[in-house]
C-alpha cells in the first residue's frame, strides 16, 4: 500500500479536516477523500466519524494512527541510515507562547541546516500536547510546566520561564514598591483559556490565600489579551517572553509581584522509545545550549 495514503491519513487525524489536510499536503479535497475511502476498503472499517462539522477517529482509525505513526517513522529511519537521507518530517507539538514567541529562530536555523525536511509546528493545549507524545504523533514537544511535566516522558529541562504581571502603564498598582497577594483583591485579571497551565497557577494561589478577585475577559489568543491590558481592561499573568516586546517599547508595565509558586520551566518531552533522527538531534542540541 502506497505510504502516501498512510501520510493523509495521519494528516487528515491532525487536523480533524479533509479540506485542512488537503491544504497542507497540496491535494484537492476529493484526493483526500479518495484516498481515506481506499483505506477504509482496505481495511474494512471506517476510520472516521463526523461530529457536526469536526472528523473524530473511531476506535479502530486510533488503533491504525499508532501504527501508522511507528510505520512513517521507521521509513523516515531507513532513508536516513541507508541512504544518509535526511527528508521527511519533524512534527513539533507546542502551545501558542512558545510557538509565537521562542520557536521561530530555531525553526528557521533548522530549515537552513536541513533544506529537505518538512517542518510542522502544530499548537496545542497540554493535556493533548502530552498525550500525542506519548501516541507518537509529535515527534516531540515543548511546553511550560512544573519540571518534570509527566514521569511517563523523557523530560529534558532547558531554562526557568519567569512569568510577569503585567498591567496598563498608568494602573494604580505600577506606582507601588511590593505588591502582596492582598493588593490584588478584587482586580480584574484578564485569563487564558481553562487548560492554561500558569492560569491554574495564578487562580489556584489566589484561591488558596482566599483573595477575592474577578475574571473580566477569558480569552485564547495571547495578542488580545495583551491589547485588552494596554486598553486599561485588567491586569494578566503571562510568560515574560510573550510580553517582552511591548515591555521594552514603554506599552505596558511589569508589577511588582512575585511569589514562589508563580515559577515553571520550559521543557523539551519526548517519547522514552522515540528514535533520534540527525534532525531532532540538531533541534535539540540548538534549545538546550
Amino acid at each position: 500500500m502506497d505510504l502516501t495514503y498512510f501520510r493523509t491519513f495521519r494528516e487528515v487525524s491532525r487536523r480533524k479536516s479533509f479540506t485542512r489536510a488537503g491544504e497542507e499536503l497540496g491535494y484537492a479535497q476529493s484526493s483526500v477523500t479518495m484516498q481515506i475511502q481506499k483505506l477504509e476498503r482496505e481495511y474494512g472499517v471506517p476510520l472516521f466519524e463526523r461530529y457536526g462539522r469536526q472528523l473524530k477517529l473511531t476506535p479502530p482509525g486510533e488503533s491504525l494512527l499508532k501504527l501508522v505513526n511507528q510505520m512513517l517513522e521507521l521509513y523516515d529511519q531507513s532513508k536516513e541510515i541507508v541512504a544518509n537521507q535526511v527528508s521527511g518530517t519533524l512534527t513539533i507539538g507546542t502551545i501558542d507562547s512558545l510557538a509565537a514567541y521562542y520557536l521561530p529562530p530555531y525553526l528557521h536555523k533548522l530549515r537552513q541546516l536541513f533544506p529537505g525536511l518538512n517542518i510542522q509546528l502544530l499548537p496545542d493545549n497540554e493535556s493533548s500536547l502530552l498525550t500525542k507524545v506519548k501516541e507518537g504523533s509529535y515527534d516531540i514537544g515543548l511546553l511550560l510546566d512544573r519540571y518534570p511535566a509527566d514521569s511517563q516522558l523523557h523530560c529534558i529541562q532547558v531554562r526557568e520561564e519567569p512569568l510577569v504581571l503585567v498591567a496598563p502603564i498608568n494602573h494604580p498598582l505600577v506606582r507601588t514598591e511590593l505588591i502582596q497577594l492582598i493588593d490584588l483583591q478584587h482586580a480584574d485579571i484578564i485569563v487564558t483559556e481553562e487548560s492554561c497551565i500558569y492560569r491554574g497557577m495564578f487562580e489556584k494561589l489566589l484561591k488558596d490565600h482566599a483573595i477575592p478577585y474577578r475574571i473580566g475577559f477569558e480569552l485564547g489568543n495571547l495578542e488580545t489579551i495583551k491589547h485588552c491590558v494596554m486598553t486599561g481592561l485588567g491586569i494578566a499573568l503571562l510568560p515574560r517572553i510573550a510580553v517582552q516586546t511591548e515591555l521594552e517599547l514603554g506599552k505596558l508595565a511589569v508589577l511588582p509581584f512575585k511569589h514562589p509558586d508563580l515559577r515553571f520551566d520550559l521543557q523539551l518531552l519526548l517519547h522514552p522509545k522515540k528514535w533520534m533522527s540527525h534532525s531532532l538531534h540538531a533541534f535539540i542540541d540548538m534549545l538546550v545550549t
